[in-house]
This record gives structure tokens, sequence and C-alpha cells, in this order.
């Protein structure tokens, strides 16, 4: 029996930029007979947008969920069925800062045959228009909600930043964007950069890099957009 096949499906950031999704995406889901979703309400969504002929219920449907090791149970029987899967996340793409990647050590395991496949990353699209450094980055997550806490990790990111001549990118649940950019502009230097990429590829995409002294100077409201922070410091 072949190895079944397991396609990591990117999908849109912003519900309405279908466009940035290359149509042969659909012939993976077609070629597949199981999907894993982080959310089937808006995959399902995304599917039919981007082809109104794909038969929905035709496909087996799980979630990816917390719940890691059913979640994981049944993906590893239909990888035995050899089924050919279809992953795909909320946003971007499948495995990056994303619940899915469990679910592709499992493939890795099993000796499936994996296929990422191109679509758009929040995290790459925010470096390529910062003008940061895209030789030596690194992805942070989160930032630690407790405000002292906080408060060193920036003061760290900044530091390594500085020694490495590396770029820091970072995100923040979207209600407590604010709250996290006053806290850099009272902790960083003036002459470091800060890169703030919020909605992309919507048609209210901002993408901005200033120094910190410049982004003091600005009203910046970015309560409940979902943003990718990037940060560099000058040597």
């Amino acid at each position: 029996m072949a190895q079944p096949l397991v396609y990591l499906v990117p999908t849109v950031l912003h519900e309405t930029a279908v466009e940035t999704i290359p149509p042969y995406i659909i012939d993976a889901v077609k070629d597949s007979q199981v999907i894993f979703a982080e959310n089937e309400r808006t995959a399902r969504r995304f599917l039919k947008r981007m082809n109104r002929e794909i038969i929905i219920d035709n496909y087996e449907w799980f979630a990816i969920h917390k719940t890691e090791e059913e979640m994981l149970q049944q993906f590893r029987q239909k990888i035995k069925e050899g089924k050919n899967i279809s992953i795909i996340s909320e946003a971007g793409c499948p495995g990056v800062a994303d619940p899915g990647q469990a679910l592709v050590a499992a493939a890795q395991e099993m000796n499936a045959t994996l296929k990422p496949l191109v679509g758009p990353s929040s995290i790459l699209l925010a470096l390529m228009g910062s003008g940061m450094s895209g030789q030596q980055f690194e992805f942070l997550g989160y930032l630690p909600i407790d405000q002292a806490e906080r408060a060193k990790a920036i003061s760290a990111m900044e530091l390594t930043s500085q020694k490495k001549n590396s770029t820091q990118i970072f995100i923040e649940t979207p209600y407590r964007n604010d709250q996290l950019l006053e806290t850099i502009l009272k902790i960083c230097k003036p002459s470091t950069r800060l890169c703030i990429a919020a909605e992309l590829t919507s048609e209210h995409e901002f993408l901005k890099t200033k120094t910190i002294a410049d982004w003091k100077k600005e009203k910046t409201g970015l309560h409940k957009k979902p943003v990718i922070f990037l940060l560099h410091a000058a040597r």
C-alpha cells in the first residue's frame, strides 16, 4: 500500500483575501479523504469560498483541539487506514505557531509523506515588509501576561537583538495589543526599531517600521486587530 499523504493546507489570514491562496490548494483537498481543522466551521466556509463544487460532507472531519492524545489517536488511525489527510489551520500555515504541529510530528513518526503547501504566513509577510534582518530572526510567540515578567521579556528581547543583530518577532491577544505597545514604548531605547504589522492581506493592512522615538509621536490604535510585532535594536 502506498504511504498516505498529509497535506498542510494554508488558509487565508483575512476572510476576503481568497486571492492569496494558490489554486493548487484545492487539488490537494480534493485528493484527501480526511480533514483535520482547527475550526471546522471556518474551514468549511473557506473551502466553499475557494471552490463551490467541493462537497464538504464527503470528508471525514476531525478537530485540532487541546485534547491532544484523543486527537492523535484519531489521526494515527486514519494514517493506518491509508487515507490522505488535509490539515487546515484557523489562519495562515499549519504547524507554524499553530497546534497542527503535533499532527505533523505524528505523521513524521509514522513515515507518512508530508506535503507543505505554499500560502500566506503572517510571520513571514511581516518580516518581509519590516526592513529588519531576515538573516537572523526569532519568533517568540506570546509574551508573559504578568506585567513585571513582560517587562523583563521585552528588555531581554532588546538585548538579544542588539547582541545578535537579530529580529525579534512576537504576538499578543488582540484585545491586549495597545497595552503591549504602551509597555514597549516605555521600556525600549529610543533608537530601537519596532515594526507593527496589522490586519495583513486585508483592505485595512497596516505595515510600518519606525524607531521607538518616532512611535511615541503617533497615536496607534491596535485594539482587537491581528498584529505581528517585530523589534530590532541598534548595535
